[in-house]
């Protein structure tokens, strides 16, 4: 099994593409520590290397967040011994599907709603992929659409702007009634 290696925009966090499915369309799962981890063996196995801080588990890729303490020259073969492991062994990725929130949104919004996630799954959505992430839409209220970043998204330094400057004038521009793009947490 070859696993390729893709630095992300965020220094502390590596894109591992293990040359199959992960998450397949089942979407994403992102886990922000051990407890959260605890519905996947994939991820719980990568917490269980000194040093991982964040692990996200997208369609084909995994990424894998660093806590600083070793840096990736010792933490990188052992992620990749993990993620090996355990696709030869052939066990789940996850335990359990999780339902996937419909975010948070007045029902006679949800025409707007439908062109916001439509945009950001067809728009948006593939080119955080390609730098190791995912934007989740988590709801919209008065015009201001609200947005989760996961994996090598969370915690990057260039987010923010990418949600001001990329993301918040594309969706202005298609949807009207979008006022303002905010980031949320969880």
């Amino acid at each position: 099994m070859f696993i390729e290696t893709e630095g992300t925009p965020n220094p502390a966090t590596l894109k591992f593409l293990p040359g199959r499915d992960v998450m397949g369309n089942r979407g994403t799962a992102d886990f922000a520590g051990a407890e959260a981890a605890a519905r996947s063996p994939l991820a719980s196995k990568l917490f269980g290397l000194p040093g991982v801080a964040r692990v996200f588990l997208g369609g084909d890729f995994i990424t894998v967040t660093e806590d600083g303490a070793a840096g990736w020259q010792a933490l990188r073969p052992q992620v990749l011994g993990a993620i090996m492991e355990h696709f030869m062994a052939g066990a789940p990725v996850l335990d359990s599907e999780a339902d996937e929130d419909a975010g948070d949104f007045d029902p006679a919004d949800t025409e707007i709603v439908d062109q916001i996630k439509e945009l950001l799954d067809t728009r948006v959505r593939p080119a955080v992929a390609g730098d190791g992430g995912d934007i989740v839409f988590r709801g919209f209220r008065e015009g201001i659409v609200k947005l989760h970043l996961q994996g090598a998204c969370s915690g990057c330094p260039s987010s923010r702007a990418t949600l001001k400057h990329g993301v918040e004038n594309m969706l202005k521009h298609y949807v009207p009634e979008v006022r303002a793009v905010e980031q949320v947490d969880a």
